[in-house]
């Protein structure tokens, strides 16, 4: 069953970019959160999303919020790509799934490629917007608007 606007988001762990155990209870229900699930660390689509949260950081961090990426690739790749890019959030990885199953994200072209949808959870840990979207370029723009509306 997908997770859906208006529903709370249980509280989950996964490997964190440093390879320590992140506990999404320090986080949710504490501050508003952009989670956003990607399809794989060091691709164009990909990396520009990445860079775009990068480079939109302090805007989602002066409204409060934390950003946190998501993919199915290992700590290891994602400590590479972070640090190739600069990236200043955490990224998570779901090599068992678990986390695209909690959330329901969908499969891209025909089952073949990891989805990619963002959600903004507000600070009672309630997700007030999902967008899925295979392209990389929009979901900053509109989870900036959507985080803006509920701030």
């Amino acid at each position: 069953m997908a997770l859906k606007v208006g529903d709370t988001v249980p509280n989950f762990q996964a490997k964190a970019t440093n390879g320590e155990l992140f506990d999404s209870a320090n986080i949710i229900g504490k501050k508003p959160l952009v989670l956003y699930f990607y399809p794989k660390d060091d691709t164009p689509g990909c990396t520009q999303q990445a860079c775009s949260f990068r480079d939109n950081y302090e805007v989602f961090t002066d409204l409060g919020a934390e950003v946190i990426g998501v993919s199915g690739d290992s700590t290891a790749s994602h400590e590479k790509f972070a640090a190739k890019y600069k990236l200043p959030f955490t990224l998570l990885s779901d090599s068992d799934k678990k986390l695209r199953n909690l959330f329901g994200v969908p499969t891209a072209l025909f089952g073949l490629i990891p989805g990619r949808v963002t959600y903004v959870v507000d600070d009672k840990g309630v997700i007030r917007f999902i967008f899925d979207n295979m392209s990389g370029k929009i979901h900053i723009e509109k989870a900036l608007q959507f985080l803006k509306k509920i701030i």
